[in-house]
């Protein structure tokens, strides 16, 4: 257990370090292409003042896109993102490759200017997709580390339910002196044939070798009750009791 939250420890640094490093890659490729997008802006009539909006909506539009694409992710509409992040790519790349040739000297071949020009904003498109990834990562990464280093506090839920249920059931179980004080109002017995029957019931299963509820059940019908009373006495069905006092009455005829 302790290699493993020292290993999804080293891994969440890790993560985070490498979304440290891509975020750097990501601003250096950004000034990069912004520069060159602003001068051709200017070149091409914008004013100066207003030239930094170009080259933001353009490179701007990659990272918006990026993050829509890893928010819509599993959509039906995740479709138009990328739709965005590819153009906006293709058009920062194109627009860089152009600056190039245009502002580079003319010893400098056109291909090689217009290739050096298009490295940053493929960085950019390429470290803005990792960092978002990265990102994602390190969430997921976190929700693992709570879950395996987050041992419950208390009992099972199962034990919970359990002990609900057996608690439940005791509480809505009569109790033997109830049982007795009702069954000597309605049948008249004196105080030492209920203090007995208190006492069987108590008896636990073991000891006793039948059911207590049985036994009381025996007693209640011999004191002249009907199995409709006794049910209700004991707080079970009608046709339980028949089916107790038959085996009951044989048993004792056996013995």
């Amino acid at each position: 257990m302790t290699e493993r939250r020292v290993s999804q420890r080293g891994l969440r640094v890790a993560v985070v370090a490498a979304m440290i490093g891509t975020v750097l890659l990501a601003m250096g490729a950004f000034v990069l292409s912004f520069t060159a997008l602003r001068d051709l802006a200017e070149r091409s009539g914008i004013d100066h003042e207003l030239g930094w909006l170009w080259p933001g909506i353009v490179d701007g539009v990659i990272v918006v896109a990026t993050v829509a694409v890893f928010a819509l992710a599993g959509a039906r509409a995740v479709w138009y993102p990328w739709l965005l992040l590819v153009l906006g790519a293709s058009v920062s790349i194109a627009a860089n490759a152009l600056h190039a040739i245009v502002a580079a000297e003319a010893s400098v071949p056109p291909l090689l200017a217009a290739g050096v020009a298009s490295i940053p904003p493929i960085v950019l498109v390429a470290v803005t997709h990792l960092t978002a990834l990265l990102i994602h990562q390190n969430q997921h990464l976190g929700q693992a580390v709570d879950q395996s280093t987050g041992p419950p506090d208390g009992p099972a839920p199962s034990m919970l339910a359990v002990e609900s249920e057996a608690s439940t059931t005791q509480a809505h179980l009569p109790s033997a002196s109830a049982l007795g004080a009702e069954a000597a109002q309605h049948t008249g017995a004196s105080h030492s044939a209920s203090e007995q029957n208190a006492d069987l019931a108590l008896l636990p299963v073991s000891e006793s070798g039948r059911d207590p509820r049985r036994t009381l059940a025996a007693q209640l019908r011999d004191e002249g009750l009907n199995n409709a009373q006794v049910a209700r006495l004991i707080g079970v069905d009608r046709s339980t009791i028949g089916r107790w006092l038959p085996r009951n009455t044989t048993e004792e005829q056996e013995t």
